[in-house]
């Protein structure tokens, strides 16, 4: 597939078979037909207009919460991790964030404009984009709580604003317009949170108490049951320090799974599959993956 797209950065240049270990937090991944990282919204139209009606489309943010399997992906990816990141007041408790803005960010800003309940977006490791897409969450709160409105891009480079009843919105789960991706979102707050950047120190240090920050995962693997946490039914069942290959459940926090330097995405997949038969065996409790695995296995 030949993509050419004229006035653009080198960053933005469209790179051919890019490893997609690169650009994941978990640091697995085969490569991408097509990878595409733009600078601005207009960058991104005229990438969509280039591409031939066949190619298929794959968006990703921050790489966290993702596996790519070492296959590889077909088609284009488009990776938003290089838009402008924004967080724009618009007055009335009211504020603009981009696709682009990583979701802790957002929480220190509105921290200071006395804007709040936000704190919870520091515990969540990706941008906005990618949380919006999956209503991602953190310490009891979520994404979509006060979101308003959002705005989108579709594969022929159409920008759209739609409503939050637009939307069927569910625990880590958004019903979205098939073919549209995220580019921001209006959100709501209420005023006078001014404990709010002292909350988001207190819930970063409990995220660094118990979570194993700083080593190679994608976050919480599975959702948690109803009135359960995955993590712990995950331990009880005695399943910290299970390994495949190179991936490892986390000692600190048994609902993460860690690359320790060899890992492979099949190691990784094999786990996740280990993991869910072994709880269910034992609990009768079906875990269900939080985390996206795309791509294609290895041959």
């Amino acid at each position: 597939m030949s993509v050419a797209v004229e006035s653009m950065s080198t960053k933005s240049a469209v790179r051919h078979f890019e490893p997609m270990s690169r650009h994941t937090s978990w640091r697995v991944g085969g490569v991408a037909d097509l990878f595409f990282q733009p600078e601005s919204v207009d960058e991104l139209r005229a990438f969509l207009a280039s591409l031939p009606d066949a190619s298929s489309v794959t968006w990703i943010g921050l790489g966290s919460n993702l596996l790519v399997r070492d296959g590889g992906v077909r088609g284009a990816v488009i990776s938003t991790s290089a838009l402008p990141k924004t967080f724009e007041l618009l007055g009335d408790g009211r504020a603009h964030c981009t696709a682009a803005l990583p979701c802790a960010t957002l929480a220190k800003r509105a921290a200071r404009e006395g804007l709040g309940p936000a704190a919870f977006f520091a515990g969540i490791p990706g941008s906005l984009g990618g949380a919006l897409a999956m209503n991602a969450g953190a310490f009891g709160g979520e994404t979509w709580d006060s979101v308003v409105s959002v705005e989108t891009i579709n594969r022929a480079g159409v920008v759209t604003e739609r409503e939050k009843l637009a939307y069927s919105i569910g625990y880590r789960s958004v019903r979205r317009v098939d073919g549209e991706w995220f580019l921001g979102a209006t959100f709501t707050f209420s005023d006078a949170h001014s404990a709010e950047s002292e909350k988001i120190r207190a819930l970063l240090k409990e995220r660094a108490d118990k979570q194993p920050l700083g080593l190679p995962s994608a976050g919480s693997v599975f959702q948690n049951p109803a009135d359960a946490y995955a993590g712990e039914i995950i331990e009880r069942v005695g399943l910290k320090g299970l390994r495949r290959g190179g991936a490892v459940v986390a000692d600190k926090h048994a609902n993460f799974i860690i690359n320790s330097g060899t890992a492979s995405a099949a190691d990784i997949e094999a786990l996740i599959d280990d993991v869910r038969l072994r709880v269910r065996q034992a609990t009768g409790i079906e875990l269900k993956p939080e985390v996206q695995i795309i791509g294609e296995a290895e041959s």
